[in-house]
């Protein structure tokens, strides 16, 4: 991990000594967020137009989604600008209901459909199918929580950290995590249902908003800019894309293994939803409020799953 942030910082630094970058530096600033946004805008067309070509439009709409599923990471630090606090019951009670949200997407946009599409292909089968894929899908994430250097939830106050070194690894955490979501999305929209795949990406972005406020607001505790740390918070979402990408390509160049998919999204967001979120939730003893909480957003996301498919 630290090694990776070497490595970054010293392409940063040669990145600063080039000529070119100092030009851009140089203009007035209206001038150059003109030439930043853009080269930005370009380099996602020539992106998006190349998607396209290869995969087709679905593959782009399932992009798109995780694009957006990502960036609601950063919606969710934007509260960090204003605030450099906010109170245990209040984050809790955010995570609850992001609890209940990814369990009801698990439920009625990952594992009732995968069966569906299981039957189909290997007839009374896919209930078996998709929780061969459920328990893949936990033990990938059980690996990675255990090789790779991180912090949970629970190891996290919410009225900020005395390290560095300790956030680092906590945003790191909520990247790994945020890989198998954007993953599930792409999943979703690879089987062909856009409004199934719509849900998901909700569900995914509204799981996303207490996360950006946990990385956020430590950040801004230990004297970050406020903007920078909600830039942070952003680009920790922004690897959901990434799996979404993987996700959509793979089911739709190899339809049979959809179901598989599915049940392997299923089983790491359930990880991610018993190991991280409601332990942190009922963590300090005041777990009722979460519970509720938890209830309503499955509630929520059910009536929403049954509304827009």
């Amino acid at each position: 991990m630290f090694k990776l942030q070497s490595y970054l910082a010293y392409q940063f630094l040669r990145l600063q000594g080039h000529p070119r970058y100092q030009q851009l530096m140089d203009l007035p600033d209206i001038q150059r967020w003109g030439v930043i946004a853009g080269l930005f805008t370009l380099l996602q067309a020539f992106i998006f137009g190349l998607i396209y070509l290869i995969f087709g439009k679905i593959v782009v709409i399932g992009l798109i989604a995780s694009i957006l599923a990502g960036l609601a990471t950063g919606a969710g630090a934007l509260p960090a600008v204003f605030l450099t606090h906010v109170s245990t019951r209040v984050f809790n009670s955010l995570l609850g209901a992001t609890a209940g949200v990814m369990l009801a997407a698990t439920a009625f946009s990952l594992l009732v459909p995968g069966i569906d599409y299981g039957n189909q292909i290997w007839p009374d089968q896919g209930l078996w199918v998709v929780a061969a894929g459920v328990i893949v899908g936990a033990l990938f994430l059980h690996l990675a929580d255990e090789k790779l250097p991180h912090l949970h939830f629970d190891s996290v106050s919410t009225d900020g950290m005395d390290s560095l070194q300790k956030i680092s690894l906590f945003i790191f955490a909520i990247t790994i995590h945020n890989f198998p979501e954007g993953m599930s999305v792409g999943v979703s929209y690879g089987s062909g249902d856009t409004d199934n795949g719509l849900v998901l990406a909700i569900a995914i972005a509204l799981q996303n908003i207490p996360e950006g406020l946990a990385v956020a607001l430590p950040l801004v505790g230990l004297g970050y800019d406020k903007w920078r740390a909600v830039g942070i918070a952003t680009l920790t979402g922004l690897v959901e894309p990434i799996g979404g990408l993987l996700g959509i390509t793979m089911v739709t160049l190899f339809s049979s293994i959809l179901p598989i998919a599915m049940g392997f999204a299923a089983g790491a967001m359930l990880f991610v939803i018993s190991e991280e979120i409601i332990p942190e939730t009922h963590g300090q003893g005041r777990s009722r409020i979460a519970t509720f909480a938890l209830i309503a957003g499955f509630v929520v996301m059910m009536i929403l799953d049954r509304l827009l498919t």
